[in-house]
């Protein structure tokens, strides 16, 4: 099993995709001569984000990709691509850099979106993984065929994504078992506290790949942290190639500064309850200010009939329905959440 570490890439969610060249190099080498295996960089959204709408990264793709490969001696480094916000020509520069791995992020529905970047990767040597956004939204059963057909078309490994932070170690164990032949990995998110215990029992179904990142750094509650999984791991004799206080160290003094946030945030957690993905949020503040009611519960309703999208329409009708049946009003400011990607797949 190999860590990917993705603090440079989800955990850019926390910081309004703020991370600049030097801290990108200073940590991808950091993570690198600690002797993590993957190293994930670049704007949280992806490649071409910042030029459709999903917020401006700090630096443009390109400053990502040389900061990475300028540091970098060891690792793979690679970015995160959801086809449709970026295209095929994306890859090119990806491709010039000698980038070690992409991901491509589709929903399960739209699996095939994937296979000409696959494909596009493959040629020019680079390892594709398929991270299905959102996983728990699909029955295991469904899962399972959307991870074979693109292996199938080539893709190195297939990844459960526990986008909003609702599965719980049993629901991991029974999409993993679908898989369990295929080379596959697991990405986490905390918001119901779960992220590395989720991930122990990935790892434990034979996960081949699972991601973390420094002080768990990452959108909502964030992901798996880093140095909580590889403490565990060496308990268990793995991952001893890892240097652990390398990771300890690194977290406190470039990590570590960047977070604010004191305790958990309601909102996030209800997320997690429902299964709700934060990139529909500014959805939910629309009508929740539109007809003054609590956006979580707002955000439980909608789940209750659909998981996968937040449409207006359906939006608006439940809100209406709350509205003069809610005791706690709308007092969320629900600003510090970025990125709407989910609705361009």
């Amino acid at each position: 099993m190999k860590l990917l570490d993705t603090t440079l890439r989800d955990g850019s969610y926390v910081i309004n995709f703020g991370f600049d060249r030097k801290q990108t190099a200073d940590i991808c080498l950091e993570l690198d001569e600690a002797g993590v295996d993957f190293i994930e960089v670049g704007h949280g959204v992806g490649l071409n984000a910042s030029n459709r709408g999903q917020g401006e990264a700090r630096e443009t793709d390109e400053t990502y990709m040389a900061a990475a490969s300028g540091a970098v001696k060891d690792a793979k480094w690679g970015m995160f691509a959801i086809p449709g916000i970026c295209d095929l020509e994306h890859l090119d520069a990806c491709i010039d850099f000698k980038m070690g791995f992409l991901r491509f992020g589709v929903s399960i529905d739209a699996y095939k979106k994937a296979v000409p970047f696959i494909e596009k990767a493959k040629a020019s040597g680079i390892v594709a993984c398929v991270n299905f956004m959102k996983s728990y939204s699909r029955p295991p059963i469904v899962f399972e065929e959307a991870a074979r057909y693109v292996v199938a078309a080539g893709a190195d490994y297939v990844y459960i994504v526990d986008s909003a932070g609702s599965m719980v170690p049993r629901t991991v164990r029974q999409y993993c078992e679908r898989i369990k032949d295929l080379p596959f990995g697991f990405h986490g998110h905390n918001n119901l506290g779960l992220a590395v215990a989720n991930a122990l029992e990935a790892e434990a179904c034979g996960a081949e790949l699972v991601d973390t990142s420094l002080q768990g750094m990452g959108r909502c509650t964030g992901n798996t942290m880093t140095e909580h999984f590889v403490a565990l791991m060496h308990r268990e004799g793995k991952l001893v190639n890892l240097n652990l206080m390398r990771l300890l160290d690194a977290a406190e003094e470039h990590v570590r500064p960047l977070l604010n946030q004191v305790g958990h945030d309601s909102v996030d957690l209800v997320c997690g309850y429902s299964g709700f993905h934060s990139s529909y949020m500014h959805v939910i503040r629309r009508y929740a200010l539109k007809y003054d009611v609590d956006p979580r519960l707002l955000i439980i309703a909608v789940c209750q009939e659909n998981q996968s999208e937040a449409p207006d329409a359906l939006v608006e009708q439940k809100a209406s329905e709350l509205k003069g049946h809610s005791a706690t009003k709308h007092h969320f400011t629900l600003s510090h959440y970025y990125g709407h990607e989910q609705e361009n797949l």
